[in-house]
């Protein structure tokens, strides 16, 4: 008995449970870790997200964290998430699962900080229209008028509780229908401001909550 005592005390002391929490072979059975390691170098632990450059600590408000039985189970597509997604999620405040739409946050990815210019329609330069016009062609094959008068025109209207991503948002910035965003999740929106250039903002900041005047939902390509 003494001598059993003195060997579970042995390797207690040579940290066991160090080695056990590392991916490692015993006997002929390999022990893994319950960790998962996504593209673009993120991995998902219990308790934090790591990337190759930080390490992003779990906030309910922004990313959920997934339970161990979840990230056991097959065939769930939880690798398929990108870091794009995770950083969206967080900019949107959302679950990251939601973010299905890939091409459109790669899209917004390579816009975003793009400086406003009227009548522009580069990347040297963009207005509000012309900025959801290309993203409505890029991402959902529509093709719509110029300015934003005429994209409200072509837009079925929705009520406010029915917007989903993808809609289009109409503002009344100086008389009339005069400005236009994208919506994406949790009443965030893209748009080109004449301030600060292709920007994400909230439906809930008061100047744009005042200036707000309807949402609009493109179901077929314009006739024009």
């Amino acid at each position: 008995m003494y001598k059993i005592l003195s060997f579970i005390f042995l390797f207690n002391i040579l940290g066991v449970s160090k080695l056990l929490a590392q991916h490692h072979v015993n006997g002929s059975k390999k022990v893994h870790t319950r960790s998962i390691t996504f593209i673009d170098g993120i991995q998902l632990n219990r308790n934090e997200i790591h990337t190759s450059s930080n390490s992003i600590k779990s906030n309910s408000n922004a990313i959920r964290i997934i339970p161990d039985e979840f990230l056991s189970a097959p065939n769930t597509g939880i690798e398929k998430i990108t870091s794009l997604q995770f950083k969206y999620a967080q900019v949107l405040n959302v679950e990251v699962e939601l973010l299905t739409n890939q091409s459109l946050y790669q899209f917004i990815e390579e816009w975003l900080g793009t400086r406003y210019q009227f009548g522009g329609t580069s990347k040297s330069g963009i207005d509000c229209s012309s900025f959801s016009g290309l993203l409505q062609k890029n991402i959902y094959g529509f093709d719509l008028p110029r300015n934003a008068r005429q994209q409200y025109e072509n837009a079925e209207k929705i009520n406010f509780n029915e917007i989903k991503e993808g809609d289009l948002l109409f503002f009344n910035t100086r008389g009339g229908v005069s400005h236009v965003g994208v919506y994406l999740f949790n009443n965030y929106f893209v748009h080109a401001s004449t301030s600060q250039g292709v920007i994400i903002n909230s439906l809930d900041e008061s100047y744009y909550k005042r200036r707000f005047l309807s949402a609009g939902r493109i179901l077929k390509p314009a006739d024009f």
